[in-house]
């Protein structure tokens, strides 16, 4: 892989992970309840599926699927009961205001439990297995080790993934400001839920 494959790679994923998707939406609602630094949890479990999925892909697991298509079926499922369950909690839960000035995780929601939400999120969606095994291998020199090249591109992929998980967060705090009112809580809630219950009927129309 020479070093203009690389740049390249990098301006497609800056712009791919920039998206807003599950990941990045779920960063950010974790971010307005809990604050950045409680929201870390959560992009660490993101992160750590994201990279299980890419390498995954690179090792071929991607050949399983098409081979399996149950296999696909069974984690798409997964993934869309995930996502539509999150939307119908956060709109129901809707309208609690914010505490801003909290700096305290609630008792009720551990940094484990805030860190296997973010790794669901993450690894149930199929679709980023099957993208990223036709997606990496654009960018690998098959004259050289495929090894190397692979574990690069997974490394550019997550620390791009992190820089705008950070840039989401960021937003999901200062959003926070605007949200001590019960009114704009409510209204943030159950938009944030539609588009998560969204997210979840558009991933049941993936097909392997």
């Amino acid at each position: 892989m020479t070093l203009h494959m690389w740049w390249l790679f990098i301006g497609a994923v800056f712009l791919l992970c920039g998206t807003p998707g599950p990941n990045m939406l779920h960063v950010m609602t974790r971010s307005v309840s809990f604050g950045v630094r409680r929201s870390i949890a959560a992009m660490a479990g993101c992160l750590t599926a994201l990279v299980l999925v890419l390498a995954a892909s690179a090792a071929g697991v991607s050949a399983l699927l098409a081979a399996w298509p149950r296999v696909f079926d069974a984690l798409r499922y997964v993934g869309v009961a995930y996502l539509v369950f999150l939307g119908i909690k956060a709109w129901r839960g809707a309208g609690a205001p914010i505490d801003v000035g909290a700096d305290t995780l609630p008792t009720t929601l551990s940094k484990s439990r805030l860190y296997r939400g973010g790794f669901v999120i993450g690894i149930s969606n199929p679709k980023l297995l099957l993208f990223a095994a036709a997606f990496l291998p654009q960018f690998v020199d098959r004259a050289s080790p495929q090894g190397p090249q692979f574990a690069i591109l997974v490394a550019t992929f997550a620390v791009v993934e992190s820089f705008w998980y950070g840039i989401y967060a960021a937003g999901g705090q200062t959003l926070a400001r605007y949200l001590t009112r019960p009114v704009l809580r409510r209204a943030f809630d159950r938009a944030t839920g539609a588009i998560f219950v969204g997210f979840g009927l558009a991933l049941l129309r993936v097909r392997s």
